[in-house]
């Protein structure tokens, strides 16, 4: 895997739960709850978003706040 300095919309849910685990716990409680289900999501995080119907404005939420939350680790 790459390093990865910032988090953008397109990241694959895969790389954004290595790079920051905590996100299952933030996306899941914000309704994405699918990461730890036993279904994994394949895709980017603005894929799975787009299929929980989120907008575009909720999806650049998540991007900031998972950013905020990887500066703080």
């Amino acid at each position: 895997m790459k390093k990865i300095n910032q988090i953008t919309e397109e990241i694959e849910i895969e790389d954004l739960v290595k790079v920051l685990p905590q996100a299952v716990t933030y996306l899941s409680e914000n309704g994405i709850r699918c990461l730890r289900c036993g279904e994994p999501i394949w895709g980017s995080l603005k894929n799975a978003a787009e299929e929980k119907g989120f907008s575009a404005n909720e999806t650049k939420k998540f991007v900031d706040d998972l950013n905020k939350m990887m500066k703080k680790k």
